[in-house]
């Protein structure tokens, strides 16, 4: 069965089985591997991607699903030469440590971020609970997520052409 999606910003036509998780379709198929494969339960956050602008554990998401919807990417959000805000704001602070939990972390701030531009410092950890870093990069991980709604800021005021 083909199933149409967006994936960053491509029309896709899946040929999968309609049960086969989001998370296989965009490793196996579309060879997008910034999303892991982490507990395969939901559990950990490692899979996260965005659907729809929304975060979603891509491991217990059946592609059917996705019919129609716009799937986000680590990949979708910049290229190794123009990293977008929230992977410059992870590169500077050297947020990642082994990096296996990262991806999810970036989407999962992402979302959050694009809802709630102003987020503050609860509402970031809140958001954050559904992901696990077992490395103990906690500190890093939101000082740059609060570098990247900074970023974001700043990009935002410019497009507007307003002082920031």
């Amino acid at each position: 069965m083909a199933i149409k999606l967006n994936v960053n910003g491509a029309d896709q036509s899946i040929d999968s089985d309609p049960d086969t998780p989001l998370l296989y379709v965009l490793r196996n198929d579309l060879k997008l591997n910034g999303a892991k494969f982490g507990c395969g339960l939901g559990q950990c956050g490692a899979c996260t991607v965005m659907v729809d602008g929304k975060a979603v554990l891509s491991c217990v998401t059946p592609v059917m699903l996705m019919e129609g919807r716009r799937v986000t990417t680590v990949e979708g959000l910049g290229t190794l030469d123009q990293p977008g805000p929230m992977q410059q704001a992870f590169i500077e602070e050297q947020a990642a440590q082994c990096g296996y939990c990262i991806p999810g972390m970036m989407m999962r701030a992402q979302a959050l971020l694009q809802a709630s531009p102003n987020a503050d410092e609860r509402e970031i950890r809140q958001a954050l609970e559904v992901n696990l870093c077992r490395c103990g990069t906690h500190m890093r991980i939101l000082r740059a997520i609060h570098r990247a709604r900074d970023l974001m800021q700043q990009a935002n005021n410019a497009r507007n052409g307003s002082a920031g």
